[in-house]
């Protein structure tokens, strides 16, 4: 059974916490139903492209394996009976009826969870804002208070190898990617991880706005011939503690994952 905070004493709140289990095939489920939500949630905010992107989670059963969309499956629609488990080879062992693994999806995701063994969740996507400031050759600029969870926590691979199709390309994103929580892949997009399903997708959503933000404020600002203001870097770190930690990251998404939980009453979990 799965168990949360609980009061220390009479009348005391009891604050929200991600769920406990004893029973690792319990907790499975409850991965990929939070898992097939996430998905949702991204087509929702419009990150998904064609057949591009992938969300993983590794599997607490047989943590050497993860589970990821099907190839070519519509992102709204997503069961968690869709999703597939795929091994350290790149073998779906286990899954929904089809079974077509996105070869790019097993290169970036099998050397970022192999490289990090306390990430539970890689995501990537081609959004629209991460994708065109992928684009600048720049990481992100600490203007605003959002943008203070990534501040020393942000990645920029500054190579682009066509598409992610050998195994090679993949260790040198996770390399790249070190022990930061993102990543902006030049010419290509953005890259986040989380010790949970919630905080990974949390630092997408914000890493995507935090894209906007800059290249709006950047537009502004140049045409008049000036420049945004920079956070300074001790109220960057001190902000970064409270609204960059994985805790503020899970919780962050709750409100998202509630709403979406609603929306699909139920369907998402058959």
């Amino acid at each position: 059974m799965s168990s949360q905070q609980k009061p220390e004493g009479p009348g005391k709140l009891t604050f929200p916490s991600p769920p406990k289990f004893d029973n690792p095939y319990e907790e499975r489920q409850y991965l990929k139903e939070r898992l097939a939500l996430a998905f949702r949630i991204f087509a929702k905010f419009g990150f998904d492209e064609g057949v591009a992107g992938h969300i993983t989670v590794r599997d607490p059963v047989e943590p050497n394996t993860f589970w990821v969309n099907p190839f070519g499956t519509a992102w709204p629609l997503l069961k968690s009976s869709d999703l597939i488990r795929v091994n350290d080879e790149g073998k779906v062992v286990e899954g929904g009826q089809v079974k077509l693994l996105n070869l790019a999806a097993f290169l970036i995701h099998s050397a970022v969870h192999s490289a990090r063994p306390d990430v539970v969740c890689a995501a990537h996507s081609h959004s629209i804002y991460g994708r065109a400031f992928a684009t600048l050759g720049r990481s992100l600029d600490i203007t605003t208070q959002d943008s203070c969870a990534f501040y020393k926590d942000l990645a920029l691979y500054d190579t682009f190898g066509g598409i992610v199709l050998d195994a090679e390309e993949g260790k040198s994103i996770a390399k790249a990617l070190g022990d930061k929580k993102a990543a902006i892949l030049s010419n290509h997009g953005l890259l986040t991880v989380g010790t949970s399903i919630e905080s990974c997708v949390f630092w997408f959503m914000s890493l995507e706005k935090c894209c906007r933000v800059q290249m709006l404020a950047d537009a502004a600002a140049g045409g008049r011939g000036d420049e945004t203001i920079k956070i300074s870097h001790k109220d960057a770190a001190f902000t970064h503690q409270s609204m960059g930690s994985e805790m503020a990251g899970w919780f962050s998404a709750k409100p998202t994952f509630d709403l979406m939980a609603h929306e699909s009453a139920g369907d998402h979990a058959l």
